[in-house]
């Protein structure tokens, strides 16, 4: 991935974390999307009070491009530490995040980028982030999966 691809795409997850709202955790993340076309979609964390609602940053980006019928995506980079203008931490994807990536990317050639600044991050594959992961070649075509489910809903 090129060098200055990777600096938008953190300093766009730097501006993305500006929006973060953590007013509970005070950890503030943000996220910066590039899709296969070249939009990059911009997510922040959204906390609410009962926690289960909340949303993190990744899945927010990925949620914005998808309602906006984008579904080809080539990285994302991810910067996140408690609240403050300093960035003092690298911030990893969820795991739940991590899921949201592999339905929508070729775990062998999507990149992710967790971020201090632009000249302090780390770039890897999803597939170095979620060896062995769960995604629709896993069920594509699976004829007893298919029998299965159907005799489910048909029983129910």
């Amino acid at each position: 991935m090129p060098e200055d691809k990777i600096k938008e795409l953190i300093e766009a997850a730097i501006q993305a974390r500006s929006m973060s709202y953590a007013p509970y955790s005070h950890y503030m993340v943000g996220a910066a999307l590039l899709a296969g076309d070249g939009q990059i979609f911009k997510g922040c964390n959204i906390e609410n009070a009962a926690y289960t609602p909340t949303n993190c940053a990744e899945r927010t980006a990925f949620f914005k491009a998808v309602s906006e019928g984008i579904t080809d995506f080539t990285a994302i980079a991810v910067v996140g530490s408690p609240e403050g203008d300093e960035i003092t931490q690298l911030a990893y994807p969820c795991g739940v995040c991590r899921q949201v990536m592999m339905e929508f990317c070729d775990p062998k050639t999507f990149h992710v980028i967790v971020a201090r600044s632009v000249a302090e991050y780390r770039c890897m594959t999803l597939e170095e982030l979620l060896p062995c992961g769960f995604g629709s070649d896993n069920v594509k075509g699976n004829e007893a999966t298919l029998r299965l489910q159907s005799t489910q809903s048909k029983s129910s």
